[in-house]
């Protein structure tokens, strides 16, 4: 069973990372690696998880801000931080941004892996249900693990990468207002100024390739993000 389980570990020590990961992978475990906050936010918004683990002091982006982007997506997913740091403080600054669980290292494994086990006892019994790939919007069906669009007169349109990670993050979101910093952190890993001005650009193309259906529009809610909607033509 365990192996179809996915692990998100976020640690900037190399060694103590591959260390980590093997502990982790000789339990079945399915364990992803990443080296900073950044490409963790990016490798969490790739692949279906069940546990996150990150390290508290990082470069790029430290594990209470990588926390805080993930519970502004998802507030479900257990999260463990690991930290060199045993101060009180910093155990409730874990907690106030949506951490489960804090070690301190070093750690004990033995006791390390049954951390991960009571956590995952939380998203384990969903491990069963299949995440959908496909969506209609509207008329419009987008497969997103493909990144196409197919029209109702057959005709398809390929999308990038980013543009099909955007528009699942639209759809997942759809009659909802999806905040900018969720998508610029969740495809650029920061939100800066000048990425920001790219997600415009996306933006506008994606609009343009829901046009086919009248019903379908993405609205800007003007200082906070976009809306996906869909009218009931019925």
């Amino acid at each position: 069973m365990n192996r179809d389980i996915n692990i998100l570990l976020v640690e900037d020590d190399v060694n103590l990372g591959f260390v980590i990961q093997d502990n982790l992978k000789k339990e079945g475990y399915n364990v992803h690696l990443c080296l900073d906050g950044i490409e963790g936010l990016k490798k969490f918004n790739s692949v279906g998880f069940h546990l996150c683990i990150f390290d508290v002091m990082m470069p790029k982006k430290d594990g209470f801000t990588l926390a805080t982007d993930i519970r502004k997506q998802n507030d479900e997913i257990p999260i463990l931080f690991l930290t060199a740091k045993s101060e009180i403080e910093d155990k409730i600054e874990g907690l106030k941004v949506g951490g489960d669980d804090y070690m301190t290292k070093p750690f004990n494994s033995e006791e390390f892996l049954l951390r991960v086990k009571g956590l995952l006892k939380r998203s384990v019994p969903d491990l069963n249900k299949k995440e959908p790939v496909d969506f209609k919007i509207g008329s419009i069906l987008f497969k997103s693990k493909e990144f196409i669009l197919v029209y109702n007169n057959g005709e398809v349109k390929k999308l990038t990468k980013k543009e099909a990670k955007i528009l699942a993050l639209l759809v997942s979101h759809i009659g909802r207002v999806l905040p900018r910093d969720i998508v610029l952190n969740a495809v650029w890993g920061q939100d800066d100024y000048f990425v920001g001005r790219s997600l415009d650009v996306f933006i506008t193309k994606l609009r343009k390739y829901l046009k086919p259906d009248q019903n379908v529009s993405i609205n800007n809610i003007h200082g906070v993000g976009f809306k996906l909607e869909v009218l009931d033509n019925k």
